[in-house]
């Protein structure tokens, strides 16, 4: 077959045309003398042209041949042109599986098992795969007859003549002839254990379901009972020799290599449990301690091998227990977190090449099926199968998910199968991961008969159909909800009212008939709006049911869609802007107090489809439009009713944006700087209540003095308010200070400036739909039986005359916030040598500052209050981690700059930085604050009103821990958490502020 040089010859140009990729070194191989009676054969290379890989398929050919004795070869050569069967199904296999080739060159005489067509052999059951392991007497021997049958079944398979499900049906009955086989050999080593026990082998997971894959774990429970005169004890021990040893027969790799491994960690108490129990420790387990993830397991027990009276009492005795597991107490928030893809241990570089795991993966698909049966099958045994396919079909066939849904998602499965089916035949090695490489991905797509293009065809196909899964693996959890509630068409299936009721309870509903009502309302009739809400509604339900109460999320949308129902950007809006919907849905369900707020005004919504509208405002952006919005209006009272209005939506703004942070969406994770979250929230609540009290003062000054006051006016704030550490139910903490005007009087300008608070006060006050923001002025000189408001001068005779140690202490969050700048900062500069005295503290202000705060805990912590669990007062609450924050400003402040801040965070790092407490405590302390400021902020999202406790009503409680980052069913961890990282603050408060003065 030479050529003249610089030509290529015509087998090489046939080569290239039927799909070989190094045609040179093909025809190199068909010129060898083993194949010299087939090379001209245009049958041979029709054959291996259409194989997965052509190039892999003649490589294994020639390797056969040469391994095959001088008689036995042109036998095979022969029948290989004249036996279409035989050469489909050697060639075929020679082509997808390089492992398949591997085992028939070191056993060339296996490929007389490809050469029967009977019907029989066309769908072998466990008694024929039986019939071809008889002869296996040790692990050697059963391997390489697990192999010739193996080589059958993928032979089938990749000609076309099974199909996905059956080709899984077929492999794992292939395991459990494999599982009996090696248990016959554990007997005969040891025939006196075998004599003292009952034994059987109970199949999990995809083998027992019937579905396994080419190469995958055989998850097995072993079930063993004494036999009659024989010691329990001794009967235990014997049955977990021969499991054990079962298990080696198996999984050892010897010369002949592996079968696969035989995984028994889904037993009772997983690994660190007995290999064997008998069936009564079993079913004790499952009764008292068994997790709701393991009763979905239980849904694919079948006994395989061993005793098969013991094995099928196995499984009747705990199918009961599969099937009523939706109604155990903590089935709910297991489903919940279950819901929830385990994809966090996938490193990043591979998720998208995760055909299980990954996002609109295998497991997506089986674990949407399973969860449904579990919810529906306590009323409907027709949904009691092992096979994810058959329970599907069974499920849409109940009406339990929709028709289409279900016939999509059919086909996508069997896609995704047949991709990890082709993936893992190719070498016989346990994976999930799509190919990287060009060659690997050609052959997958030629293996799954892709021809033009393969690799675009199969990445296309992939992606298409994990797009499929992606968008109806938990939409077919509610779709059929709004089916329930609609008018379907004659002879449609639907879910039943009761079946409605019973999902929406599994999902977390507590008022399953009124979610039922709200549907109905929601997405009946006709219209564009109807139909919008059906496709909305699905993945709504899901995030709702994603939050610590589901109820108030689809309440809230209802009322929500009919304030806003006939606007036409509404849907529109939750339709086409992929955040705007989860946001809200995120909004709604965590608590009462950002719905509350969006109720008051729900075109706020807008904000939540926004790029930007999350990001809060600046204060000079707010008091500009606050101070606009006071000049347009007709009077005070109008003027200070936008002003609350601003205030409401932007209080709105903020809450949405701290849920979400905190909650995380689909494509955005959680926040993990918590403390960024709560300085956040503080720099924003702070900015808008400065703002409205701007806006407050400017609309009372206008509307009796017009543009000017007799007096200079300024606000300052004080407490949280000046710290920028505000919480949603904060009050406003102040001080007002005046200076007259030249040629005003004292005491014109003192009525002004009485008059102009006592008005401010007032106008945020006026009862309306925008929350109020109250004013407390009680920080100031003389409390609450002192003058509401002083000049400057008035201000500093008494703090030079009378101010107590409390008084400089409280001075040290005093910060301009509204009115005269220039007397603001005159104000602060006034106060600078209180708060940052000279040379510190000396030692009898040091005791004054400890004696008041023992006496503050003592006297001002609530009966009945836990102190482990107070948030403003308790133990390592915010009140210890501010005080000895305070202290350390009052006694360096004057040396150290960087003390000089009214916010708590900013002083304790740079206390830190300046080497006045260990960074360790440091971390400690602020751990802590942010902690019990994020409760704070917690309890207000959820009640709709401030606390500075934990709440007591369960659903509260988990509203409040999901907030916090803490899965559903882990309160008390979260309770747990809170009194350790306390307490290990207090111990730093108790050496840091209670200890000697430094």
């Amino acid at each position: 077959m030479t050529t003249a040089p610089g030509r290529r010859s015509s087998t090489f140009t046939r080569l290239l045309r039927h799909g070989f990729t190094d045609p040179s070194a093909a025809e190199q191989l068909l010129d060898l003398d083993a194949l010299a009676s087939v090379r001209s054969d245009p049958v041979l290379l029709e054959a291996l042209g259409a194989t997965a890989d052509p190039d892999l398929a003649l490589r294994g050919l020639v390797r056969i041949v040469e391994a095959g004795e001088e008689g036995e070869r042109q036998v095979l050569l022969d029948t290989l042109v004249s036996a279409k069967p035989l050469r489909d199904r050697l060639l075929g296999v020679l082509g997808a599986s390089e492992a398949l080739g591997d085992h028939l060159a070191r056993h060339p005489r296996d490929w007389q098992a490809l050469v029967t067509y009977e019907s029989a052999d066309l769908h072998p059951g466990v008694a024929e795969f039986e019939q071809g392991l008889a002869d296996a007497v040790d692990p050697d021997s059963l391997r390489v007859a697990y192999r010739r049958c193996l080589l059958t079944l993928a032979a089938r398979d990749v000609c076309g003549t099974t199909g996905l499900a059956q080709t899984a049906a077929e492999l794992a009955d292939l395991a459990t002839a494999t599982l009996r086989a090696a248990l016959a050999i554990a007997r005969t080593a040891a025939p006196e254990d075998a004599a003292q026990c009952r034994l059987a082998v109970v199949a999990m997971g995809k083998c027992g379901g019937r579905e396994l894959n080419y190469i995958s774990d055989v998850d097995v429970i072993f079930v063993g009972e004494a036999r009659d005169g024989v010691d329990e004890t001794k009967a235990m021990q014997a049955a977990t020799r021969l499991a054990a040893h079962m298990m080696r027969i198996c999984s050892d790799t010897t010369v002949e290599g592996t079968i696969w491994e035989v995984d028994a960690n889904l037993r009772p108490e997983g690994r660190n449990g007995p290999l064997v129990r008998t069936l009564s420790s079993h079913l004790a387990y499952y009764q008292r301690w068994a997790k709701t993830w393991e009763f979905q397991a239980l849904l694919k027990a079948r006994a395989v091998a061993g005793d098969p009276e013991l094995g099928a009492e196995y499984v009747e005795a705990v199918s009961p227990l599969v099937w009523g597991a939706a109604d155990r107490e903590n089935f709910v928030p297991d489903v919940q977190k279950m819901r929830r893809r385990v994809v966090d241990n996938i490193p990043a570089d591979r998720i998208e090449r995760e055909l299980k795991l990954g996002p609109g993966g295998l497991r997506d698909v089986e674990f949407a099926v399973q969860l449904l049966q579990l919810v529906h099958g306590r009323s409907d045994a027709s949904l009691h199968s092992g096979s994810t396919l058959e329970a599907l079909r069974a499920l849409a066939e109940g009406g339990y998910v929709g028709r289409a849904d279900a016939a999509q998602l059919d086909e996508a499965y069997r896609f995704l199968r047949s991709m990890e089916h082709r993936i893992q035949l190719y070498r016989l090695r346990r994976t999930h991961l799509v190919p990287e490489d060009e060659a690997d991905l050609r052959r997958l797509g030629r293996s799954l008969g892709m021809r033009t293009d393969p690799v675009a065809e199969l990445n296309k196909a992939w992606k298409r159909h994990a797009s499929v899964v992606r968008r109806l693996h938990e939409k077919i959890f509610y779709r059929p909800l709004l089916d329930a509630v609609a008018q379907l068409a004659p002879g449609e299936s639907r879910l039943s009212a009761k079946a409605a009721a019973i999902r929406l309870e599994a999902l977390g509903y507590a008022d399953p008939a009124a979610a039922l009502r709200h549907l109905e309302a929601l997405s009946s009739g006709v219209t564009r709006k109807a139909a919008i809400q059906r496709t909305l509604l699905p993945v709504l339900l899901g995030w709702f049911a994603d939050s610590a109460d589901p109820d108030a999320g689809l309440l809230g949308f209802r009322k929500v869609s009919d304030a806003l129902g006939k606007t036409p950007w509404y849907l529109r809006l939750l339709r086409d802007e992929g955040a705007a919907a989860e946001n809200l849905a995120r909004v709604l369900s965590a608590g009462r107090l950002a719905p509350d707020l969006l109720m008051r005004a729900p075109e706020a919504v807008a904000i939540l489809g926004d790029p930007e509208g999350l990001t809060p405002r600046t204060r000079e952006h707010l008091e500009q439009e606050v101070l606009a919005a006071v000049g347009r209006a007709g009077d005070a009272e109008s003027a200070v009713a936008v002003v609350r209005g601003v205030r409401r939506r932007e209080l709105f703004r903020t809450t949405a944006a701290d849920l979400i942070g905190s909650y995380g969406t689909e494509d955005s994770p959680a926040e993990q700087d918590h403390g960024a979250l709560v300085d956040r929230v503080g720099s924003a609540v702070t900015d808008l209540n400065a703002a409205t009290i701007a806006g407050a003062l400017r609309a009372a000054v206008r509307e009796r003095w017009g543009d000017t006051l007799p007096t200079r006016f300024a606000v300052i704030g004080m407490g949280r308010f000046g710290g920028h550490e505000l919480s949603y139910g904060s009050d406003a903490d102040v001080l007002f200070v005046h200076q007259p005007r030249e040629g005003v009087s004292d005491e014109e300008a003192g009525r002004a400036a009485n008059a102009v608070v006592s008005e401010m006060r007032r106008l945020l006050q006026l009862p309306t739909a925008d929350p109020p923001l109250l004013i407390d002025a009680d920080l100031r000189p003389e409390g609450r039986t002192g003058p509401m408001v002083r000049t400057l001068k008035s201000y500093g005779a008494y703090y030079r005359r009378w101010s107590l140690v409390w008084e400089s202490q409280a001075l040290l969050r005093a910060e301009h916030m509204a009115g005269d700048e220039e007397l603001g900062r005159a104000f602060v500069e006034l106060v600078d040598p209180l708060r940052y005295p000279m040379e510190g503290l000396g030692e009898d202000a040091v005791r004054e500052i400890r004696r008041l705060k023992a006496r503050m805990e003592s006297e001002r912590m609530p009966r009945g209050a836990d102190p482990t669990l107070h948030a403003k007062l308790g133990r390592g609450g915010l009140s210890d981690v501010e005080w000895t924050v305070q202290l350390l400003q009052m006694q360096h402040g004057w040396a150290e700059p960087g003390l000089r801040t009214t916010r708590t965070r900013e002083a304790l790092a740079a206390a830190c930085a300046a080497d006045l407490i260990p960074a360790e405590d440091a971390q400690t302390l602020d751990e802590a604050w942010v902690l019990a400021a994020r409760v704070r902020n917690a309890v207000m999202l959820v009640r709709g009103r401030p606390g500075d406790t934990f709440p007591s009503d369960a659903r509260e409680l988990a509203a409040v821990g999901r907030y916090l980052g803490y899965e559903p069913g882990h309160v008390g961890d979260m309770l747990d958490d809170y009194r350790r990282i306390t307490r290990r603050a207090r111990a730093v408060v108790e050496e840091r502020f209670y200890g000697a003065a430094g």
